[in-house]
């Protein structure tokens, strides 16, 4: 049985690119890989992924555009691209995509949370009809 890790189920494998450092704000905050995407308002494990199913001159490229897109990062002004480049060295080598079969699939629930949610209603209403009894029939 593959163990999950249900307080950090995302993939171990993109940290050491997540938690790169990218440079600092207009306010002096640290900015990384992962606040970086965030604040371009995507995901940032999916989006590593996919820079890393993309290889590496893809995922430069791609991820160098995406750097040019934060503009509260003046170091990355001009030098955006290099700074791309640099840091997509530190993706895992032939990561699988989201929704794949590949390791990145492998971590987190067999089941998806509308599922879960789901199943869990379908088993809570069967618990009432079951032992809640019927009230006012047969009194």
């Amino acid at each position: 049985m593959a163990s999950t890790n249900i307080l950090n189920p995302n993939p171990p494998e993109f940290e050491r690119f997540l938690y790169a450092y990218v440079g600092e704000d207009r306010r002096g905050s640290a900015v990384t890989v992962l606040s970086a995407l965030a604040r371009l308002n995507l995901d940032p494990w999916a989006e590593a992924a996919e820079l890393a199913a993309l290889g590496r001159e893809g995922a430069a490229t791609r991820f160098g555009l995406l750097l040019a897109r934060v503009r509260d990062v003046p170091a990355l002004g001009q030098d955006h691209g290099p700074v791309g480049r640099d840091l997509t060295r530190l993706l895992p080598e032939g990561a699988a995509r989201p929704g794949s079969t590949g390791a990145a699939a492998k971590i987190g629930f067999p089941i998806s949370s509308g599922a879960f949610w789901a199943i869990l209603a379908a088993f809570l209403v069967l618990a009432q009809i079951m032992f809640g009894g019927s009230s006012g029939m047969g009194e």
